[in-house]
C-alpha cells in the first residue's frame, strides 16, 4: 500500500489559484453558455417577452417545431474507431463559393427590431466565420448600409414573391441588392397562407405593433433593451413591396395565394443569378421549382410556419434523391446543435440554414452572442466529425447516423 503524504503548497497552487474574474458582464454570460439552448435561456431573460416569443414561437400549438427538435435529439451517431482524424476540415461549397462552415445564417424578418443594429451585427459575425448571411427583405437596415458596415460579408438576399402589381418595385429592389454585392436570392415560398402564431397575437405583436397590457408591463423589466430600442430611431422597412398609393399592409403576412410556378420562373429570369427556393416540404415541390430554374432548394419546416407539417429531416432523403444530382439541397428547421448539422449532411444535404440559433445569440449578447452561437456550433460539428472518423464533410454518409422510426418522432 502506497504511503500517504500531504501535498506541498506549490503542488496545490495550480488547483487553488482562482480564475481571473471577467469584469465584462456580457462576456461573462456568454462564456457560461455551452449550447444554443443556453443562449436561448439567456435571451429569454434579457429580452422583452413579446420580442422573445416572436423568435421562439411558431404556428398554432407549435407541434412541428417541437417534433423537429425531438427528432434531432433522437438521432444516433455511428462512430468509426482507429481513423486518422487530424486536420478536420468543416468547409463546404455553396453555389461555387467556399464557406468555412456548412451553414447559412438564414433571412429573418425584423432582425433590427429584435436587437437594434441586428442585421449589421449578424453580417459582421458571418464575415468572421466565413458563412453566407441571407439578409431579409423585411430588414430594418438597407442592404447598402449592411454591406458597407460589414465588409467581407458574403451576402445573399431574402425575398418573397412579388405580386404582379409589385414587379417594377421588385426589379428595383433586385438591382439594389445586386449592386450592394448580394450574389444569390433566397425566395421563401411557403407563406401563401400565413400560420396563426398564438404567442404573437396574445402579445399584440402585429404591424404596426399594438402591444397587450401584459407585454407593456413586461417591458418595465427590461429597461436597458427598451432604452437601446427607443434610441435607435423608428422601425423602417426599406425593401418592402407595397403598391404605390396603397395603405400599409402587414409585411409579415403577405397574401400570394394566387401565384403559380410561372411567377417563380419570371423571378428567376429577372434576378439573373442563382435563386434558392426556400420553404419546400417535399421532393415533389423540389422538382417543381428546379424545373422552373431554381439553383438550389431548401427543404424545411421553416420554424413551424404551419403546424403539424412534415419534418425536414424526414423529407430530406427523398428530395436529395429527386433533385440532388442537379442542384444543392439544404435543410432548414430546428437545427440547434452541431450533431443536427451532421445528421442533415449525412442524409445528403449540402448545408443547413440557421435562424433561431443565431437570433438567440443576438438577443443574449448582440454581435458577440452571434459569434458565440457560431462558435458553439463549429465546436460541436468538429467534435461529431472526429467521433464519426471523418475529416471532410463529403465523407459523411447515411450509414453514419440512425433515425428513430417515424412513429416515435
Amino acid at each position: 500500500m502506497a504511503a500517504r503524504q500531504l501535498p506541498k503548497p506549490k503542488e496545490l497552487a495550480a488547483w487553488l489559484t482562482p480564475r481571473r474574474p471577467q469584469l465584462d458582464p456580457t462576456a461573462r454570460r456568454l462564456a457560461q453558455a455551452y449550447t444554443v439552448h443556453d443562449l436561448r435561456r439567456l435571451a429569454a431573460r434579457r429580452t422583452p417577452k413579446a420580442i422573445f416569443d416572436y423568435v421562439d414561437g411558431s404556428a398554432e400549438y407549435e407541434l412541428t417545431l417541437r417534433r423537429a427538435w425531438r427528432l434531432f435529439r433522437r438521432v444516433e451517431l455511428v462512430p468509426q474507431i482507429l481513423q486518422d482524424v487530424r486536420g478536420i476540415d468543416p468547409s463546404a461549397n455553396f453555389l461555387g463559393q467556399t464557406a468555412n462552415l456548412p451553414w447559412v445564417l438564414s433571412p429573418a424578418g425584423l432582425t433590427g427590431a429584435i436587437r437594434p443594429g441586428g442585421e449589421v451585427a449578424v453580417a459582421r459575425s458571418a464575415a468572421r466565420f466565413g458563412v453566407p448571411y441571407g439578409l431579409s427583405q423585411y430588414t430594418n437596415t438597407a442592404v447598402e448600409t449592411v454591406a458597407a458596415q460589414a465588409p467581407g460579408a458574403h451576402l445573399w438576399m431574402g425575398a418573397v414573391m412579388p405580386r404582379p402589381d409589385q414587379r417594377d418595385q421588385a426589379k428595383r429592389f433586385f438591382d439594389r441588392a445586386r449592386q450592394a454585392g448580394c450574389d444569390a436570392l433566397v425566395v421563401t415560398l411557403d407563406i401563401d397562407t400565413p400560420g396563426s402564431r398564438f404567442r404573437d397575437r396574445r402579445n399584440g405583436l402585429s404591424f404596426p405593433p399594438r402591444l397587450s397590457p401584459a407585454a407593456i408591463a413586461d417591458a418595465a423589466l427590461h429597461p436597458a433593451w427598451w432604452l437601446d430600442f427607443l434610441s435607435s430611431g423608428p422601425i423602417d422597412l426599406p425593401h418592402t413591396f407595397l403598391p404605390d398609393a396603397a395603405p400599409p399592409a402587414d409585411p409579415l403576412e403577405p397574401s400570394n395565394a394566387f401565384q403559380t410556378v410561372d411567377d417563380f420562373a419570371w423571378l428567376v429570369q429577372v434576378w439573373g443569378g442563382p435563386v434558392i427556393a426556400k420553404g419546400l416540404n417535399t421532393a415533389q415541390d423540389a422538382r417543381l421549382v428546379v424545373d422552373a430554374g431554381a439553383a438550389a432548394v431548401v427543404i424545411c419546416t421553416n420554424t413551424g410556419r404551419q403546424d403539424q407539417g412534415p419534418l425536414a429531416l424526414r423529407e430530406l432523403p427523398a428530395a436529395v434523391a429527386e433533385v440532388g444530382q442537379q442542384v444543392p439541397v439544404f435543410l432548414d428547421g430546428g437545427v440547434m446543435h452541431g450533431i443536427d448539422i451532421v445528421a442533415a449532411l449525412a442524409l445528403g444535404a449540402k448545408g443547413v440554414f440557421l435562424s433561431r440559433a443565431y437570433l438567440y445569440g443576438l438577443m443574449a449578447g448582440g454581435e458577440r452572442g452571434v459569434d458565440r452561437a457560431n462558435e458553439l456550433l463549429r465546436e460541436q460539428l468538429v467534435r461529431a466529425m472526429a467521433y464519426l472518423g471523418v475529416t471532410r464533410l463529403d465523407q459523411l454518409k447515411p450509414s453514419h447516423i440512425r433515425l428513430p422510426r417515424p412513429a416515435h418522432a
